[in-house]
C-alpha cells in the first residue's frame, strides 16, 4: 500500500544514515576469492565447517559455507555452497522498519501527552500565576483566583490554597482598616475633651474651677495612655502568638494562684468596703493541663475575672471552675452581677464596646480586654462566649464566661 511504501522508503532513508557495515570482500570470479574458497574446502576436507562472507558490486550479501563429507568419521569430499544474503537483509530491513514504527506511535503518544498536560497542568498553573501576580500588584478585589477545586487534584487544591489565602488576606486587611477607623475614633473622644479643657482653662481666672480643669485634663491624658497601651498590647498579640514556643499549661495550678492573688490583695485593703471573693469550683482528679502560651491564658482569666469582680456586689462570689472534657478543657467564670444586656452576648466581645457599672468613673477600661481575649482564645483553638445565670425565679442571677 502506498502508506507501507512511504513507511519503507523513510525506513532506507534512516537505514543510509546510520553506520555502514564493515569493509566485506568484493564477490567474483578473481584471485583472491579463489584462494579463499580454497582455504575453505580444505578446511572443510580437514573435517571442518568453514564460512566466509562477500559482497557484491550492488552492495548486496554473498555467503559462502564449506562442509565436510563424511562416513563414519572418515572425509570423502566437501561441499561448497554459496547464497545471497537478500533474505537476511529482508529480515533486518524489517527489524528496522518495525523499530521505527514503534519509534513513530512513541513520538506521536509523547506529542498528544505532552499537549494534553500542557492543558491539563501547565495551563492552569500559569492562569494561577497570573492571577496571584494581579492579586500582588493590583489595589482592589476585582481580581479572583481561579477556582478548580472541582478537578480534586493537586492543582485543585493549589487553587483552594490560594482562593483560602487570598480571602484570609482581604480578611485580615479589612479587620486592619476596621481596627485603624477604631483607633483614631477612640482616640479622638479623649483629644477632643482635653482640647476643650485646655481652651477653657486657659480663659479661666477661678482657681478653683481651673483646678477642676486640670483634672479633667489628668483624666484624660491617663485615659489616652492607658488606650494607647491597649492598643499596642493588641497590634503586638498576632506576631507573638506566632512566633512563642508552645508548653504545657496547668490551668489547675494558674486558677489556684488568681484565687490566692485576689485573696492577698483583698486581705491587704482592710479600709475598703468588702470585695468579691473568689471560690474555686476544681475536680479533684483529672488532667486541666492545656498546650499554650502561660502569660497569655493567665491574661485572658485575669480579664474575666477583673470583668466579675467589678459587676458583683459587695460581698458577692466570683466561682472559677474548669472541667476536663477530653480533648480540651472548660474554663468558667460566674459572677452574681446584673448580667449582660439583652441582644449584647456578642457585641461585648467587639473592640472597644464599653458596659461598665453603674457609678463607675469613665475612662477607666478602654474597651478592648474581652476582644484581645477571644483573640488570644481562638489563636490557642478555643472558643469564648457569654451567657446569663438564670436564678430560680427566672430572673439573671449572674453573667458566665465559658
Amino acid at each position: 500500500s502506498p502508506g507501507e511504501w512511504l513507511v519503507a522508503a523513510y525506513a532506507r532513508l534512516v537505514t543510509a544514515l546510520l553506520p555502514a557495515r564493515r569493509d566485506l570482500p568484493v564477490y567474483g570470479e578473481h584471485h583472491e576469492q579463489m584462494s579463499a574458497q580454497r582455504r575453505d574446502v580444505a578446511r572443510a576436507l580437514a573435517g571442518e565447517t568453514a564460512a566466509s562472507v562477500w559482497s557484491t558490486a550492488q552492495g548486496q550479501l554473498v555467503l559462502t559455507v564449506a562442509v565436510p563429507v563424511q562416513r563414519f568419521k572418515q572425509v570423502l569430499g566437501a561441499v561448497l555452497l554459496s547464497r545471497t544474503g537478500n533474505e537476511i537483509d529482508r529480515a533486518i530491513r524489517q527489524v528496522r522498519l518495525d523499530i521505527l514504527k514503534i519509534f513513530v506511535v512513541a513520538l506521536g503518544v509523547t506529542v498528544l501527552l505532552s499537549f494534553y498536560l500542557a492543558g491539563a497542568i501547565g495551563r492552569p498553573i500559569r492562569r494561577l500565576a497570573l492571577a496571584a501576580d494581579q492579586v500582588r500588584r493590583g489595589h482592589g478585589r476585582h481580581t479572583a483566583i481561579p477556582d478548580f477545586t472541582g478537578r480534586h487534584d493537586e492543582i485543585g487544591d493549589l487553587s483552594g490554597a490560594l482562593r483560602d489565602m487570598t480571602e484570609a488576606l482581604w480578611t485580615r486587611m479589612d479587620a486592619i482598616e476596621r481596627f485603624a477607623a477604631d483607633v483614631a475614633h477612640e482616640i479622638k473622644n479623649p483629644l477632643t475633651s482635653l482640647r476643650s479643657a485646655v481652651e477653657t482653662a486657659a480663659r479661666l481666672t477661678d482657681p478653683e474651677r481651673r483646678n477642676r480643669m486640670m483634672e479633667i485634663i489628668e483624666d484624660d491624658v491617663r485615659r489616652l495612655d492607658r488606650l494607647i497601651s491597649d492598643i499596642s498590647d493588641a497590634s503586638r498579640l498576632d506576631a507573638e502568638l506566632s512566633r512563642a514556643a508552645i508548653e504545657p499549661v496547668d490551668l489547675r495550678r494558674v486558677l489556684r494562684m488568681l484565687a490566692e492573688m485576689h485573696a492577698e490583695m483583698e486581705a491587704g485593703m482592710d479600709d475598703a468596703p468588702a470585695a468579691p471573693r473568689i471560690a474555686l469550683d476544681l475536680p479533684e482528679t483529672g488532667d486541666l493541663t492545656v498546650a499554650g502560651l502561660e502569660g497569655r491564658l493567665v491574661q485572658v482569666l485575669r480579664n474575666l475575672i477583673a470583668n466579675a469582680v467589678s459587676f458583683s456586689p459587695p460581698g458577692g462570689t466570683v466561682t472559677l471552675g474548669a472541667r476536663d472534657l477530653g480533648d480540651r478543657v472548660s474554663v468558667i467564670v460566674t459572677d452574681e452581677g446584673p448580667g449582660i444586656p439583652e441582644g449584647k452576648l456578642e457585641a461585648i466581645f467587639e473592640r472597644f464596646y464599653t458596659e461598665r457599672p453603674p457609678g463607675e468613673k469613665f475612662g477607666t477600661h478602654s474597651g478592648l480586654g474581652l476582644s484581645i481575649s477571644r483573640q488570644i482564645v481562638e489563636a490557642h483553638g478555643g472558643t469564648i462566649r457569654a451567657e446569663n445565670r438564670r436564678g430560680p425565679d427566672g430572673t439573671v442571677a449572674g453573667a458566665v464566661f465559658a
